[in-house]
């Protein structure tokens, strides 16, 4: 079992719902990512997104934008994120790593060689906003091959076959986008994603996370009711960019808190 399984597993043995946690690296500086990371951990998430900085993230709002703009004046790159996570393994072996990002970045050192980075930094798994998993067969073969998950968005407009795509060539988790929007957008109908998620799990097995739209420990512990784990990135970009850098680690472990406080009271 991948890091990611067998987190899931856990999970749902003690009947918790996951926390999913977002990141640009890079932001707000580079030598505070790391340190973010286990401040994440600390708070209570259960598995960490790393976003790799790209200067055209499409599906991103103003807040992950900015994170990225922000991450790339310092020059990060995706083998910087590898780096991130080789350092983060030295004390964390645990908590599952997701690298997301775009094609580009992949597609600039090859397949292959991003598979046999990612696995020697000790990353888990990728979300390839941008790869349509009619497109991936190969790819997410090679991934499980090398024990990473190859994880898909879902999204409101996704049709059933779309759904049985990513059922057929996902692993690990997958991503259902709440809203019909960019990340950070507006408030999210609960009722709208139980009818959705119901639907996926129709063709899907896997854990469904949802994200997009989730920003306080109500609307979390709303979308916990239906989700395996609910995915905050945009509020937490929000939190850095209104805390000074030297208190970046309490603000980001405080408010993660809370989001787990709010799932374990549900």
């Amino acid at each position: 079992m991948s890091r990611i399984d067998t987190t899931f597993a856990a999970l749902k043995a003690q009947n918790k719902t996951g926390l999913v946690t977002f990141i640009t690296a890079g932001d707000p500086a580079p030598e505070l990512t790391v340190p973010l990371m286990h401040a994440l951990v600390a708070g209570g998430a259960d598995v960490l997104e790393l976003g790799v900085p790209f200067s055209d993230p499409m599906a991103e709002g103003p807040v992950i934008q900015r994170a990225c703009e922000r991450a790339l004046k310092y020059g990060v790159s995706l083998t910087d994120c590898f780096g991130f996570v080789r350092e983060f393994r030295k004390t964390n072996g645990t908590t599952p790593v997701v690298l997301m990002g775009y094609a580009n970045p992949v597609e600039r050192i090859g397949p292959d060689n991003f598979i046999r980075k990612a696995k020697d930094a000790g990353v888990d798994g990728a979300i390839v906003v941008d790869y349509p998993p009619e497109e991936c067969e190969a790819f997410a073969h090679a991934m499980r091959e090398n024990g990473l998950d190859l994880i898909f968005l879902l999204a409101p407009t996704s049709t059933t076959e779309r759904t049985r795509q990513v059922a057929k060539y996902g692993s690990g988790f997958s991503y259902y986008v709440s809203l019909k929007g960019v990340t950070g957008a507006g408030g999210i109908d609960t009722a709208d994603v139980a009818r959705r998620v119901s639907a996926i799990r129709e063709h899907v097995k896997l854990p469904i996370g949802v994200g997009f739209g989730i920003r306080d420990g109500a609307t979390a512990k709303a979308v916990a009711e239906v989700a395996d784990a609910v995915v905050i990135g945009s509020r937490i970009i929000q939190e850095l960019e209104n805390t000074p850098q030297d208190r970046a680690e309490e603000a980001v472990r405080n408010f993660v808190a809370t989001i787990r406080t709010a799932l374990d009271s549900k």
